[in-house]
């Protein structure tokens, strides 16, 4: 059994998908989704999309400034101009498509602020659910695109290579039942984020860094895995149930409210006088993470008691009835909240039209690495992203698909099957990465890391297994593994990587 394809797309994100809608409808496209359709980090963004809606130079220059300097001026210029010129562009289409974002009485679009931005730029949708309405109004438009096939329920295993090293499409196991290989003249990796790496994680758990160690496998370029941002405020639970964690966004800071340790003191002024509160994540995280220390315990409280209830309730319905449920009523109540794994700044490295330096084979989204983050993101570009750079690949494929011709060098291998259990194992590398790999690391505590990892690696690459758990494995301790190494490598502390030796 195998399948056909002018265009794979791996991932249903928001990336996947406004990637598959924009290929023209005379190429066929397959869309593969590792779970249901609806199951990504995309739908469970918050904030909103980044983007100035006027085109003149103070606004852009703005974007762009506050991109580098939430950045650590790492960041590749050419990419980040790129993402800032073509932002309104990315809105007027998503609106096009039929996405709606708040307006007020006026018919303007209702404009927040978030941590890192010097304007009011952050559109968003349903108050605070912006990445479901967004992802889910995309993928809604699917059932009227006759050149695109939609696979749930099915995990990419490896990429196929021709004879001379170029993609050509991938294997995949389909309802954990049917393996075959799809081939397709361009893939896309649009797999997102590397959450489940960690113990606690805002990211939908099938994150497993898919995509990072699929590319890895092929010897794709991957860079800046070092850069892990931890989100300030994730809801901290009295019991962990999940590995998952529940985002407070920062949007409700960017409304007025702050942060406390538990002495009760606003702490922020302490870090950064000038921005408190709406300071990049890097610099939030890594004062909460003092806090902490210092007071010895395990968070801090949001402070919303300076804020209407009424106001809370209308502008963040989803976070409001979240901490209902929990026990707590913003506007009266404080609000337990501590950093949680959030979002990989690095990936598979990618030009402004996300072709890697594997012939034929585009990244997208939170896999990619398109340089715009630098050592840290800038809150709500990454939606924006996923839209801008999303279209510049579809573009580039659009552009030259005609011309490319695949001869996979495919040889189906027979592998066992077993139900083995390796939910041990991910948790063994959880443990390593929040405790090592973290918001704070050490030489010591990487290399153990690291010489823990290899092992683990080499003890999963004697045992191939034909199943889905398997390969999540694999691409979990490789993805661990990468971010363990970059981080050696980078002896300094800036951005998200925070080193104390």
């Amino acid at each position: 059994m195998e399948k056909n394809y002018d265009v794979l797309v791996i991932g249903t994100g928001l990336a996947g998908l406004y990637t598959a809608l924009s290929i023209a409808p005379q190429y066929t496209v397959c869309l593969i989704a590792k779970e249901a359709l609806v199951n990504s980090n995309s739908m469970l963004a918050q904030g909103g999309i980044a983007a100035e809606l006027h085109d003149d130079p103070f606004s852009l220059d703005s974007h762009f400034e506050d991109t580098l300097k939430a950045g650590s001026y790492l960041n590749d210029r050419t990419a980040v101009e790129y993402l800032v010129t073509h932002a309104k562009e990315a809105i007027e289409s998503l609106v096009s498509l039929g996405i709606h974002f708040d307006k007020d009485e006026n018919n303007n679009y209702l404009l927040t602020k978030e941590g890192g931005h010097s304007r009011n730029r952050i559109l968003h949708s349903g108050g605070d659910a912006s990445g479901y309405y967004t992802t889910k109004g995309l993928s809604s438009l699917l059932q009227d695109y006759k050149n695109i096939d939609v696979l749930e329920y099915t995990i990419a295993l490896d990429l196929i290579q021709g004879k001379d090293g170029e993609a050509c499409g991938a294997t995949v196991l389909e309802k954990d039942a049917y393996y075959y290989p799809i081939y397709a003249k361009a893939t896309v990796l649009a797999t997102g984020g590397i959450g489940s790496i960690y113990g606690s994680t805002t990211n939908d758990l099938s994150a497993t860094g898919d995509g990072i160690g699929m590319a890895h496998r092929i010897g794709a370029v991957i860079e800046n895995m070092e850069f892990v941002q931890f989100h300030p405020t994730a809801l901290h639970p009295d019991k962990v149930e999940s590995r998952r964690r529940f985002l407070i966004s920062e949007a409700v800071r960017g409304e007025g409210a702050t942060l406390i340790n538990v002495k009760h003191e606003r702490f922020m002024k302490k870090y950064n006088q000038k921005m408190m509160e709406l300071a990049p994540r890097d610099i939030v995280s890594q004062a909460i993470y003092r806090e902490m220390y210092d007071t010895w315990t395990d968070h801090v409280f949001l402070d919303t008691r300076n804020l209407d209830g009424a106001f809370l309730k209308k502008r963040f319905p989803t976070i409001y009835e979240k901490c209902r449920e929990e026990g707590y009523v913003m506007g009266k109540d404080l609000i337990p909240v501590a950093p949680c794994e959030h979002f990989s700044c690095g990936g598979i490295k990618t030009g402004l039209d996300g072709e890697t330096n594997i012939k034929n084979l585009y990244a997208v989204g939170e896999a990619a690495c398109t340089g715009v983050h630098g050592a840290n993101r800038l809150a709500s570009n990454s939606l924006l992203e996923c839209i801008v750079f999303g279209k510049a690949a579809a573009n580039r494929i659009n552009e030259s698909i005609d011309a490319v011709s695949i001869t996979p060098c495919f040889k189906e291998v027979e592998m066992p099957n077993y139900n083995y259990n390796y939910k041990p194992l991910k948790k063994k590398i959880g443990d390593y990465m929040d405790e090592h790999v973290g918001i704070v690391r050490t030489l010591n505590g990487l290399t153990l890391t690291k010489k823990t990892f290899d092992r683990m690696y080499e003890s999963l690459k004697k045992s191939p297994n034909l199943t889905r758990h398997y390969y999540e494995a694999l691409n979990m301790v490789t993805t661990a593994l990468i971010v363990t190494e970059q981080a050696l490598q980078r002896k300094d502390s800036i951005g998200c990587h925070y080193r104390i030796d």
